[in-house]
């Protein structure tokens, strides 16, 4: 069975790309892209909370074997991983991107060539690490990379922070969401990430998300085509926010949306400042997100082997 073309590849995709790279742009002016809503003129290299003015700062790309299987296959998912954060959690384990700036910024040519190189070296998608605030760069940088015969689909590949509004310059462009719904708890949002909104933040997002795309759509070569492939990061002690996640996902959302829950926290960047982050994850912590996750309804579970970190 043929696969089907990714959406900006289907008709009106460039037509769509053209608007809403231009709608993202003037949104720079002042930025308004994520619930920060920090309105600087990016465009006049003002920096608000994620640091970043006209240009997207890049800090690697490379096929990545670490993703889930829908998306690894046996190409690799061709991860760009963008610098700055518009999150910025306390624990994060990619504290010099996220945090300390680790990066270079390039121009839409220069990110296109990106996603040519991925392509080439026979990735399966392109896979956008950390993109909430760089939306319009990312717009024309795929505008530039479809013109160079950019074939593959994109992931969006996100905190779950993100606006509605700016999703919506999404639909008919990003095949794949990918959020990681994190906290529940909105004291637990503002401790680690200064956010306390983000809880309905990403409830929101991840509405808009699945309204786009539906469920994970998985081709007979076991490929991610389309959908929502939800993250969530287990937090030492956190089962109930997960359970009322994975609640609101099942009710809300769909009982069959994939999920990976992840057991990979450790205690990165400034995480040992605080009570709540400081310890690692134990088995038992992740075996109780996962009964969570199963008691709610929820049947499509990542089922890679998963290791810890014990104490």
């Amino acid at each position: 069975m043929q696969k089907p073309e990714p959406l900006y590849r289907q008709p009106n995709g460039r037509e769509r790309l053209r608007q809403s790279r231009r709608i993202a742009f003037e949104r720079l002016r002042c930025c308004s892209l994520c619930p920060r809503d920090c309105r600087v003129n990016r465009l006049e290299g003002e920096t608000g909370f994620c640091r970043t003015g006209e240009r997207a700062w890049l800090s690697s790309y490379s096929p990545h074997f670490g993703e889930e299987s829908p998306l690894v296959g046996q190409g690799g998912s061709g991860t760009l991983f963008f610098t700055h954060c518009n999150l910025r959690c306390n624990f994060c384990q990619n504290y010099d991107i996220s945090h300390e700036g680790a990066g270079t910024p390039l121009t839409k040519e220069q990110l296109a060539a990106c996603m040519m190189d991925l392509q080439q070296a026979g990735c399966h998608n392109i896979n956008f690490v950390t993109p909430s605030h760089v939306v319009p760069q990312i717009l024309a940088a795929v505008e530039t990379a479809v013109e160079r015969g950019l074939r593959l689909p994109l992931v969006f590949n996100t905190s779950a922070y993100d606006r509605p509004e700016t999703l919506r310059l999404l639909e008919g462009i990003v095949d794949i969401y990918m959020p990681d719904f994190k906290f529940w708890d909105p004291e637990t949002a503002l401790a680690t990430c200064e956010a306390s909104d983000y809880p309905e933040v990403a409830r929101k997002a991840l509405v808009e998300m699945h309204r786009q795309v539906g469920d994970l759509v998985v081709g007979e070569d076991g490929i991610a085509q389309r959908g929502v492939l939800l993250r969530h990061l287990v937090m030492p002690g956190g089962v109930d926010e997960t359970r009322h996640i994975m609640r609101f996902v099942a009710r809300q959302i769909s009982a069959s949306t994939y999920v990976n829950i992840m057991p990979q926290y450790r205690p990165c960047g400034q995480a040992a400042e605080l009570a709540i982050t400081a310890r690692t994850l134990t088995a038992q912590d992740y075996r109780d997100a996962v009964a969570a996750a199963r008691r709610e309804g929820l049947h499509r579970l990542d089922e890679r082997r998963k290791s810890f970190l014990l104490w």
